[in-house]
């Protein structure tokens, strides 16, 4: 039976390698190793977890969440703040760079939607960055990085779901990440601001002339109006939450509709505009609960092949007890962020392997942080890092992919440099919960 579980992975890794989409690789390797073990009387526990994932309220908040950031995305709002951020930056070398992870910082704790916020930047500020003489490489990897924030700052897909396969409140998980995802910013933004003042060449300044266009008043009223709506947001949604007046799901609901407000308020809704971004909420939501149930099946399949106690006695035997097993869980996590998209390691990966930190009794609150801090790291490791097509597939075509891979090593250094703090002074994630009194 153990060795049907690990020819199991090794299927479902060949489906992945030979093309085939994800929900369709899981389901079918479970389906066909579940079937040569017990026939089809295992899989008589598939419906009913289906209809736990399909019914499980929390889940409600994906597809409100999804659509509140894709209606940002079309109202531009990016974009406004963008600008706004970079003019006050003066003459500051890098300053456009630290614009974008601050924007990165907003636009994360607006949407969560890593795909929406790296095209939206990557259009917006990567020919204007590469006209301004920016290197190519470092731009595209401030763009990609910050383009990542949303899988760390609340509210995050990420977190949500984490939630659901930990077994912890949503809200906890918000308030746990909070403080590692404005660390890992603020390490991005000290990388730039010190890389520019070793290496200006790399990163000049916005010109005299073209600051000189808009400022005193003028600039601060411009800035009021582009990033006090977002703020607005933000509050709006992690308020209701860490203040007890609304559950995550139900908050999800007042980020949807303070997003078509924020729209309106920028004069900028049409029909067409909420029906574009319902679509595109949907498409993406589809996504996610496609690959959510056919992970059922192999999960189902994996605990009856017994592979669930094959991973505890091969973590049992690792030197170290249970930091030993949380190294051997990081970096097989940052290994597997290389080839698999955070969604699949979430529920391939982690089932597996949490059951034996439950039964050492390790926290739980700042487990999941560092898995949400090193989930984030696969958006960006080459050669299947989803933020690298991304922006691959938005930039001008002198950008290379040799130059998106150089430019995001640094930021990937960063991100290990605050996975490895996190992992030492586990406070920096049980803080704010326990100040909370969660």
């Amino acid at each position: 039976m153990e060795f049907l579980a690990l020819y199991m992975i090794l299927g479902f890794m060949f489906a992945l390698l030979i093309g085939m989409p994800v929900g369709i690789g899981i389901a079918l390797a479970g389906f066909a190793f579940g079937w040569m073990g017990f026939g089809d009387f295992l899989f008589n526990l598939v419906p009913s977890r289906v209809y736990g994932i399909v019914t499980k309220y929390e889940f409600l908040a994906i597809p409100l969440f999804v659509y509140m950031g894709v209606m940002l995305e079309k109202s531009r709002v990016a974009e406004d703040m963008l600008e706004v951020i970079g003019r006050l930056s003066g003459r500051l070398n890098g300053g456009m760079a630290v614009a974008l992870i601050l924007v990165g910082v907003l636009m994360g704790a607006s949407t969560g939607i890593v795909g929406a916020t790296v095209v939206t930047l990557t259009m917006l500020t990567l020919p204007v960055l590469l006209k301004r003489n920016y290197d190519g490489g470092l731009a595209s990897g401030a763009i990609c990085a910050s383009g990542t924030l949303g899988q760390i700052i609340p509210p995050s897909l990420v977190l949500i779901l984490l939630a659901d396969i930990m077994g912890e409140s949503v809200g906890t998980l918000f308030a746990a990440a909070m403080v590692p995802g404005l660390m890992l910013a603020a390490l991005y933004i000290a990388f730039i601001l010190i890389l520019g003042r070793l290496r200006p060449d790399l990163m000049p300044p916005i010109p005299d002339d073209e600051r000189a266009e808009i400022q005193g008043w003028a600039l601060a009223k411009k800035a009021v109006l582009a990033i006090a709506p977002p703020l607005l947001l933000v509050v709006g949604v992690l308020g209701t939450i860490i203040g007890g007046l609304a559950a995550p799901t139900e908050a999800a609901g007042v980020g949807a509709a303070l997003s078509i407000l924020i729209a309106a308020l920028y004069g900028r809704l049409t029909l067409r505009m909420i029906w574009d971004s319902a679509q595109g909420a949907l498409r993406i939501s589809a996504m996610i609960f496609f690959i959510l149930i056919a992970a059922q099946v192999f999960s189902v399949a994996f605990r009856g092949l017994r592979g669930e106690d094959l991973v505890q006695d091969t973590l049992a035997l690792l030197p170290g007890g249970e930091t030993g097993a949380l190294l051997f869980l990081m970096v097989l996590l940052f290994v597997l962020g290389f080839f698999l998209e955070w969604i699949e390691i979430s529920y391939i990966a982690l089932p597996l392997l949490l059951p034996f930190f439950v039964a050492q009794g390790t926290d739980m609150v700042w487990l999941a942080a560092l898995i949400a801090l090193n989930l984030q790291t696969s958006f960006l490791t080459p050669p299947f890092g989803w933020a690298l097509f991304f922006l691959k597939g938005a930039a001008p075509p002198g950008v290379t992919t040799s130059m998106i891979y150089r430019g995001v090593l640094p930021f990937i250094g960063i991100q290990i440099v605050a996975l490895v703090l996190l992992f030492n002074f586990p406070g920096i994630a049980t803080w704010l919960p326990g100040a909370i009194g969660w």
